[in-house]
């Protein structure tokens, strides 16, 4: 089993003693979102959800491109990943995302595309 990924979901909310930070951005905003995360210090004690709109045909590279500008963890997000302080977690192409219990979980868009939000 991958790192981080989880076959049991019943985590408590109260079990996650950092804030997790939710930061949307269309596209173009790769940018910004180096700035950002070039100011976050890497023992933060936070953890950052980054929603961006992506083009579902293209490959995910957006966590590739972010981890040279942060010392923190940067991850593609998998279904059903466990979120932990001090790391960045990108959502892939052509997928939606939650949040339960301080796990991240993927599943196919239920908008078509074009009316998405990040």
């Amino acid at each position: 089993m991958t790192p981080g990924l989880l076959k049991d979901t019943t985590a408590k909310p109260e079990n996650l003693p950092f804030p997790i930070v939710g930061i949307g951005a269309s596209a173009g905003g790769l940018e910004a979102l180096e700035q950002f995360l070039r100011k976050v210090p890497e023992d933060s004690g936070m953890a950052f959800v980054i929603v961006q709109h992506l083009d579902p045909t293209h490959k995910g590279i957006m966590h590739e491109l972010l981890r040279r500008t942060t010392a923190m963890e940067v991850f593609q997000v998998k279904d059903r990943m466990r979120i932990r302080p001090n790391c960045v977690y990108v959502i892939p192409p052509n997928k939606d995302m939650s949040i339960l219990h301080g796990v991240l979980h993927l599943f196919d868009p239920t908008t078509p595309r074009g009316l998405r939000l990040p």
